[in-house]
């Protein structure tokens, strides 16, 4: 018998677009109008972006993360696993419904992440934090879009120009690291990323634990 489709929930992002969160059976799905952002299903992108940009920084103490988007939360509990109990981690989400489906209907996927003491959850957008800041990170970690291009709203174009990549150079302390995912390549970013002056490497990412065929990819920038 097949699980079927249920719809728990719709929100509008500021500025953009309509999102939907669907339920089949056990599994979650938060689709952005037709197109799927990111399901249950498929997390293990996700959960690479917080582990191996935290394998990449070392043993640095106290740790100042920024993830950008909390999306299912994937990359939040990856990071918290990996991260010691002196680090923090910002976390910038502007469609409230998102925390309230966590919080919600999806609050076994959670795993309390939100309530855990080094989480900050800050109803902004990223690129203001990022803008403000001046190295006041370690990482930051970007997975609002489905790629380096404004797909939830045009605004985000902003975080990938290269204005948006400088405040983000800015941004990060000497070594730190940018971290952006992407369900497809794009060489012309990689260039982007190397003339603001990061040190780039484009890493092919397994979207499944078990697919070898269906990858992502993650952008590490280092800040010399």
């Amino acid at each position: 018998m097949i699980d079927e489709e249920v719809l728990l929930g719709v929100a509008y992002v500021p500025g953009g677009v309509e999102m939907r969160l669907v339920q089949h059976g056990d599994d979650f799905t938060i689709l952005l109008e037709e197109t799927e952002l990111m399901s249950t299903l498929a997390n293990a992108s996700e959960e690479a972006l917080a582990t191996m940009t935290c394998e990449r920084l070392g043993d640095r103490e106290a740790v100042q993360m920024l993830i950008g988007g909390y999306g299912m939360g994937f990359t939040l509990r990856a990071a918290l696993k990996a991260l010691g109990s002196d680090a923090g981690v910002f976390v910038a989400e502007i469609v409230p419904e998102i925390v309230q489906w966590a919080l919600g209907p999806m609050r076994k996927v959670t795993s309390g992440c939100l309530d855990d003491p080094r989480v900050m959850l800050v109803d902004d957008d990223v690129a203001m934090l990022i803008g403000a800041a001046r190295e006041g990170y370690d990482a930051i970690l970007l997975d609002v879009d489905n790629g380096p291009e404004g797909l939830t709203r045009w605004e985000n174009d902003r975080l990938y120009s290269r204005e948006g990549l400088k405040n983000a150079m800015r941004a990060l302390r000497p070594g730190g690291i940018l971290a952006i995912w992407s369900a497809w390549p794009d060489p012309e970013f990689t260039v982007r990323l190397e003339e603001t002056g990061f040190e780039v490497s484009a890493v092919n990412v397994r979207a499944r634990p078990n697919s070898k065929s269906f990858r992502h990819v993650i952008w590490f920038a280092r800040k010399p």
